[in-house]
């Protein structure tokens, strides 16, 4: 199922589009698209359920805005230098364990929603990557198959960062990481039976209609059931949890002097097969 949130900034409500592509209203179904759902496997079953029934009225998708596709999320683990291509462009050795840091729930915005480029900022960056949502409690799990078993779905998410933030003024990584609207989600989340094996996806990123990022989710150091087993090892994983599973080759930071870092103005587009795309106009906080 791909399911959405649909209507203005925190007021959404639920949604789901059809296998003919009609967005229809969940709204007298559930009351959103979030952890609590994704937990209950009896919801999920309703919604099949009116779907196949016919019963979702159909929602004029004319300026509906979509915003990201979960709402509530707990927290948001982000795994980096996860692609073998992207090591290599950084000039940085593939890391022996995945590097984990995180964002705040507060930096996601939908899929079309602007993003601002941070007062200061000289290095803002663009990263297209698989977010995965977790869909059952997951602590202390012994494979990477128990890994794949308590996710939920999949997602597009723009890792958006500023990399002289994130690496020149010391401390961690998430200073870089965790300015407003630094995280697009969506358009939908995907249930993970209909995604299939997530080590089989391609990711693209444009900037200004020039193609940056074309790669796939087969260069990951670490796939993604081996993600959430090792995170599960240092933190509980809940319902409605977010992990965004690194980026590949073609970021700003890897390309050769003048490094053509993103301004006011810039528009950037991504994609994920199966999960949809992404379009953003860039202006300055």
């Amino acid at each position: 199922m791909k399911l959405l949130r649909v209507g203005t900034a925190g007021a959404e409500r639920p949604a789901l589009l059809d296998a003919d592509e009609t967005l229809r209203d969940l709204s007298g179904v559930v009351d959103d698209i979030d952890g609590a759902l994704l937990a209950d496997d009896t919801a999920l079953d309703r919604i099949r359920a009116a779907a196949e029934a016919g019963e979702l009225p159909v929602l004029d998708a004319t300026g509906l805005r979509i915003g990201p596709p979960l709402g509530r999320i707990g927290k948001i683990v982000c795994i980096g230098l996860n692609y073998h291509d992207h090591a290599r462009e950084t000039g940085s050795e593939p890391p022996a364990e995945p590097v984990v840091f995180f964002k705040a729930a507060d930096t996601v915005v939908g899929p079309y929603d602007t993003v601002l480029v941070p007062r200061g900022s000289a290095k803002t960056d663009w990263e297209v990557e698989l977010a995965v949502v977790i869909g059952r409690t997951a602590r202390y799990l012994e494979s990477a198959e128990d890994g794949l078993a308590h996710v939920a779905g999949y997602a597009v998410a723009h890792d958006v960062s500023e990399r002289e933030f994130q690496l020149e003024r010391g401390g961690t990584w998430d200073k870089g990481k965790n300015c407003e609207t630094f995280n697009p989600l969506g358009p939908w989340l995907v249930t993970a039976d209909e995604v299939g094996d997530p080590q089989e996806l391609s990711l693209r990123l444009w900037v200004n209609g020039e193609l940056k990022q074309d790669g796939t989710t087969a260069e990951q150091i670490f796939p993604v059931g081996e993600v959430v087993r090792y995170v599960s090892r240092f933190m509980t994983l809940y319902p409605g949890d977010v992990i965004n599973t690194g980026t590949p080759a073609g970021v700003a930071l890897g390309a050769p002097e003048p490094k053509p870092f993103l301004r006011a103005g810039d528009v950037v587009e991504l994609e994920i097969s199966g999960l949809g795309r992404q379009r953003q106009e860039f202006k300055d906080a």
